[in-house]
C-alpha cells in the first residue's frame, strides 16, 4: 500500500516541477504582452494531442463542467501566470503560487469533506515557511498587478482542482486533461482575438520555449496532476505542489546564476521536510457509515 502511495506521489510531483520551470521560460524566451495568446498557444495543442490519445468527448453535464473547470484550471490560470511571470521576478511569483498548498487543504476540507490529518497541515505550513525563507532575498520589485494576477491564479486553480476531484471521480485523468485544456483554450481564444489581435510573431527561442511548455509543462504535467488528484487526498497533492517554487529557485541558481546562500539552504531543507511529512501523512478517518439493515427473504431485519 505504501509503495503504491509513493508511486502516485512521484507521478504527481512531475507537475509542480514542470510548472515551476514555466516562470523562467515565460520570462526569458516568450513574447511579452501576449498573455491571452500565450495561454491558447500553450494549452490548445496540448489538449488536442491528449485527445488524440484518449479519443473520448464529453457527454451530458460534462460539456458545461469542462468549460467551468477549463476556465478555472487552464484559461484563467495560464493567462494570469503569464501576466505574473512577465511582471514579477520568478521567485516572487513562485512564492505566491506556493500558497496553493494551504488553499487546496482548506478547499478539500470544505468541499470534499476531507479533513486533513495533522501531519498534512503541519507539512503544508512548514513547506510554505521554507519557501518564504528560501525566496525572500530575491523577491524583486513587488508589482501590484503581478501580485494580484498571482493571487487570483492561485485561487482559481485551487478551486478548479478541488472541483475536478469532486466531479471527476469516474473520469480517467488523461480524458480530464484533454477536456479541460481544450475547453479552457476555447474560452480564452475569442478574448485573445478581441484584445490582442493577431497571434504574436515567434522567433526561434520562443518556438522552442512553447514546444517545451506544450509537451512537458502542459500535456504531461496536467496529466500527472490529475492522476494525483484521482489517487491522493487533496491536502497531500497541495503539499506536493510546494515543489513548484523549488524548481524556480534551482533554475535561477543553475541557469541564471542567482545567489544561493544559507537562507536558501535552510528554506529548501524545510520545504523538503514539509513535503515528506505531508505526503506521508495518513488520511484522516471520515465519519463511519451507519449500519445497513440485513435483508432476508425480501424483508428487512434489524442487525
Amino acid at each position: 500500500m505504501e509503495d503504491k502511495r509513493l508511486r502516485w506521489v512521484l507521478v504527481t510531483a512531475i507537475a509542480p516541477i514542470a510548472w515551476g520551470s514555466t516562470y523562467f521560460v515565460t520570462r526569458h524566451v516568450l513574447p511579452p504582452d501576449a498573455a491571452l495568446w500565450g495561454a491558447v498557444i500553450r494549452c490548445l495543442p496540448a489538449g488536442l494531442l491528449v485527445l488524440l490519445v484518449t479519443r473520448r468527448l464529453p457527454r451530458g453535464a460534462w460539456w458545461w463542467r469542462s468549460v467551468v473547470l477549463g476556465g478555472l484550471t487552464v484559461g484563467g490560470l495560464n493567462v494570469l501566470v503569464y501576466v505574473a511571470a512577465q511582471r514579477l521576478a520568478t521567485s516572487l511569483a513562485a512564492t505566491i503560487m506556493s500558497t496553493s498548498a494551504a488553499a487546496l487543504l482548506l478547499l478539500s476540507w470544505m468541499l470534499l469533506r476531507q479533513r486533513p490529518a495533522l501531519r498534512a497541515a503541519l507539512g503544508a505550513a512548514l513547506g510554505i515557511v521554507g519557501v518564504i525563507i528560501m525566496l525572500q532575498p530575491g523577491g524583486g520589485d513587488a508589482d501590484g498587478w503581478g501580485i494580484a494576477a498571482s493571487v487570483v491564479a492561485m485561487l482559481s486553480s485551487s478551486l478548479g482542482f478541488v472541483l475536478t476531484k469532486r466531479w471527476g471521480a469516474d473520469i480517467p485523468p488523461l480524458t480530464m486533461t484533454a477536456w479541460q485544456l481544450i475547453a479552457g483554450s476555447l474560452v480564452v481564444a475569442p478574448v485573445a482575438i478581441i484584445v490582442e489581435g493577431a497571434p504574436p510573431a515567434l522567433d526561434g527561442p520562443a518556438l522552442l520555449g512553447f514546444a517545451y511548455i506544450i509537451l512537458v509543462a502542459t500535456a504531461v504535467a496536467y496529466a500527472a496532476w490529475f492522476t494525483g488528484l484521482s489517487r491522493l487526498p487533496g491536502a497531500v497533492v497541495g503539499v506536493i505542489g510546494l515543489l513548484n517554487p523549488v524548481t524556480g529557485v534551482l533554475l535561477g541558481v543553475v541557469v541564471a546564476h542567482e545567489p544561493f546562500g544559507p537562507a536558501q539552504i535552510v528554506g529548501l531543507a524545510l520545504v523538503v521536510v514539509g513535503v515528506l511529512i505531508g505526503t506521508l501523512a495518513p488520511t484522516a478517518p471520515g465519519p463511519r457509515p451507519a449500519p445497513q439493515p440485513l435483508v432476508r427473504g425480501g424483508r428487512r431485519r434489524r442487525a
